[in-house]
């Protein structure tokens, strides 16, 4: 496992998360940043605080929800279990959590590898989450640095 920032970012059972004392519209900007350094892309995005005031017309923080691919592991993961297209892309999700504070969670690849047991699948969300990993590592780090982004 790669090695963690324990006071920074928090792991569970399915997410990496972390909370950054930066504003919610730097936050994105630097996470967009960060998942291109890692080799993902941005396919999808969802603007839950838009789409619940248009469809329920109720006010809900600021929180984006990014479908990051990197396409060579999708390629991959897809010739072992075409299945696993269920699960794509990976979600990373970033939050107004008020008082100039943002939070940051991404879908753990290491998930995949629990539902479709296969070495292979498991060499294709080992380097998944390897690259977020460090993706949230740098992002910690640089919240750390300056306060907010690079």
């Amino acid at each position: 496992m790669a090695n963690l920032k324990e006071d920074l970012m928090e792991l569970t059972d399915f997410t990496m998360s972390a909370t950054l004392e930066a504003s919610y519209d730097d936050t994105v900007a630097l996470v967009r940043e960060l998942l291109a350094e890692a080799g993902f892309g941005v396919l999808t995005e969802i603007d839950i605080r838009a789409t619940l005031k248009a469809k329920l017309d109720v006010e809900v923080p600021a929180q984006l929800i990014l479908g990051a691919c990197r396409p060579q592991l999708a390629y991959r993961a897809l010739q072992v279990e075409p299945r696993i297209a269920t699960l794509m892309p990976c979600n990373v999700v970033v939050a107004d959590a008020g008082e100039g504070r943002t939070r940051v969670d991404v879908m753990d690849p290491g998930l995949l590898a629990s539902l479709a047991p296969d070495p292979a699948l498991a060499e294709v969300a080992a380097d998944g989450r390897a690259r977020l990993t460090g993706m949230m590592e740098s992002l910690t780090a640089t919240s750390r640095t300056d306060g907010s982004n690079r």
